[in-house]
């Protein structure tokens, strides 16, 4: 096969750290986008290749990777799921020369010529569910408890705008002791936590929180608790915790009821756990497959029109500039599932 033939694009997802939880939803994901792909036209017409760059390192390190990459012609895109801070790196090393595809929540923009924010963002989710916590559980006054990084701290900001914010704590990435934030927890007036902790993380916070006997008091509400989080911390430490996301694998629409039902057949019942973050990767390579079909190319000087309406297993998807409206879900963990409490978001 002609080098022509291959569309080689950088797939960059966590495979160690604290978001490495997140890492083998990450790859199967993706390898079902490249096989479906692959089994029909690829991306106009170019078979796909994945070059795997392993996000849980440095975000400086992750981004020279990638930049290496652009810089040789080895890659011809970037698409997977990383924390905001790798995104700021990525894009600072090769902005404008690729065409991007962000596949995580992110804080509400980046104006970045190429890249394409696919998740969701404050305003169509932490927003909307801690709205649908105060009037279904009087739940209004938070405590915010985030990592370090710009996805927390700016979400944290529009949270602060918006809501009855009583007090926040900001962590480094990597942090397994929440000793002294479980304990300031115990001393507040507030009804819940909103929780902006990564992977691995939010494991450790969980179940210390859930030790501490917060369970009965205070809520939890996150944007990134997804199904791997449920299974690290244990069904004892998961009570009261509620998620927001576009996507959940108990979600029974008839998008994701088939996609759903195409990721068990390829990998079978002791699978990655199907879920937001592995979703979203495969909806990246969708997305760029998309661009390519529209455009004839996924080049940077490709685009898609703003109100441009698309299919994928989150249902229909509308792209206003670079950012997705989508349909998002507020769920509360039943042991080590989630259950759908209601639709708090709808593409418009």
């Amino acid at each position: 096969m002609r080098r022509s033939d291959v569309l080689p694009i950088a797939f960059v997802v966590p495979l160690q750290g604290p978001t490495g939880i997140y890492g083998p939803s990450c790859l199967a994901c993706g390898q079902l986008a490249v096989e479906q792909l692959n089994a029909r036209n690829g991306i106009a017409g170019r078979r796909v290749e994945l070059v795997q760059v392993d996000a849980g390192r440095s975000p400086e390190v992750v981004a020279e990777e990638v930049g290496r990459l652009v810089d040789s012609g080895r890659v011809e895109a970037v698409a997977g799921w990383h924390i905001s801070a790798v995104r700021v790196a990525l894009t600072r090393r090769i902005g404008g020369r690729v065409v991007y595809a962000f596949a995580a929540m992110h804080e509400g923009s980046d104006d970045t010529p190429g890249v394409f924010m696919l998740g969701e963002r404050p305003v169509n989710q932490l927003l909307p569910a801690a709205r649908w916590l105060r009037e279904h559980h009087g739940a209004r006054r938070w405590v915010v408890v985030g990592n370090d990084y710009v996805y927390p701290r700016v979400t944290g900001s529009v949270a602060q705008e918006a809501l009855d914010i009583v007090a926040s704590a900001y962590v480094a990435l990597g942090t397994s002791d929440f000793t002294e934030v479980i304990n300031g927890l115990k001393a507040t007036k507030a009804d819940g936590v909103i929780m902006l902790l990564m992977g691995q993380d939010a494991v450790h916070f969980n179940r210390q929180f859930a030790r501490a006997g917060l369970s009965e008091d205070l809520l939890r509400l996150s944007t990134a608790i997804e199904e791997n989080t449920l299974l690290g911390a244990g069904p004892g430490a998961n009570h009261g915790v509620y998620a927001a996301a576009a996507y959940f694998d108990g979600l029974s629409t008839v998008e994701s009821s088939e996609f759903a039902q195409q990721y068990y057949t390829r990998f079978g019942p002791f699978a990655p756990a199907l879920n937001a973050v592995g979703e979203s990767c495969y909806e990246a390579i969708r997305f760029l497959a998309r661009l390519g079909e529209i455009s004839g190319s996924i080049e940077m000087s490709a685009a898609l029109p703003t109100g441009h309406f698309y299919d994928s297993p989150r249902g229909l998807l509308r792209l206003d500039g670079n950012l997705v409206d989508q349909d998002v879900y507020l769920a509360a963990a039943d042991g080590l599932e989630f259950r759908i409490e209601e639709q708090i978001a709808h593409t418009h």
